[in-house]
């Protein structure tokens, strides 16, 4: 038993600790944003200046390098959200409602991406930058989710009564990522259908789908280190009265300027 009163034997339980989990997030974090950057200038370079240009939308159709991975992530990042919300709101761990409240933030981002990028690729293809299609309207919803989740925890003063009715809307809104994702197969919708799937061979060169698949990397190894990165600032907030919070505060002062 160390000093602060945490068993030596690690485990998977033991990891969800805030205390432990603490450093680990920390340590992480910036080896997935340095991945995220090596990622992304791969990625951008291929897509930018190797792959070929599209016969039939000429080279406006580049901008799903970024427009593709960013609405992927907006879905999975919200499952990811629902999934931690549900994990607190059933067996009452604190740092799986503090992971829900995490990665809300960056999911919103990623939703905001897909919407303005998603517009901009619209302008040169569909004449428009907007139209009450299927996907857009329900990617549109989703960004709504995400702004009711952060709105409703920030308006309940206790952070346990806010994760819960956080968890709630976050749970109910998970029926709306399915229909996102089938949108284009449901109705009729201008939305293309997925270039990209697990049941078929991709409909593009392998050099775009190479450029495609380093970019969505990217925003995945991004969205982790945000979330690690928001959820130690997260921890430390809740726990401020927290022995070892103070302690580790207290080392933060005590270390030399060019050690912290």
């Amino acid at each position: 038993m160390s000093s602060v009163g945490i068993s030596s034997r690690p485990g998977l339980m033991w990891f969800s600790s805030p205390q432990t989990f603490f450093p680990l997030a920390g340590r992480m974090t910036a080896w997935f944003f340095a991945l995220a950057a090596v990622l992304a200038a791969g990625g951008l370079y291929i897509g930018f200046f190797v792959a070929p240009t599209d016969a039939t939308q000429g080279e406006s159709y580049r901008i799903i390098f970024i427009h593709v991975p960013a609405a992927w992530m907006s879905m999975f990042l919200y499952l990811m959200m629902a999934f931690w919300a549900a994990v607190g709101l059933i067996m009452n761990t604190r740092l799986s409602s503090m992971m829900a409240s995490a990665i809300a933030p960056t999911g919103a981002l990623m939703t905001v991406l897909a919407l303005i990028t998603g517009s901009l690729w619209g302008r040169p293809t569909w004449g428009t930058y907007w139209v009450w299609d299927a996907r857009l309207t329900s990617e549109l919803v989703l960004l709504f989710l995400y702004l009711g989740f952060l709105a409703l925890q920030a308006a309940i003063d206790d952070p346990r009564r806010a994760d819960k009715a956080g968890a709630l809307l976050a749970l109910v809104g998970v029926v709306n990522v399915p229909i996102i994702y089938f949108s284009v197969q449901w109705w009729n919708t201008l939305h293309q259908g997925s270039s990209v799937s697990l049941t078929r061979s991709p409909s593009m060169a392998a050099t775009m789908l190479l450029g495609m698949l380093l970019m969505a990397l990217a925003f995945w190894c991004y969205s982790i280190a945000a979330a690690l990165h928001r959820v130690r600032s997260i921890v430390l907030e809740r726990e401020k009265r927290a022995e070892w919070v103070r302690e580790l505060s207290e080392r933060e002062l005590k270390a030399p300027r060019g050690l912290k």
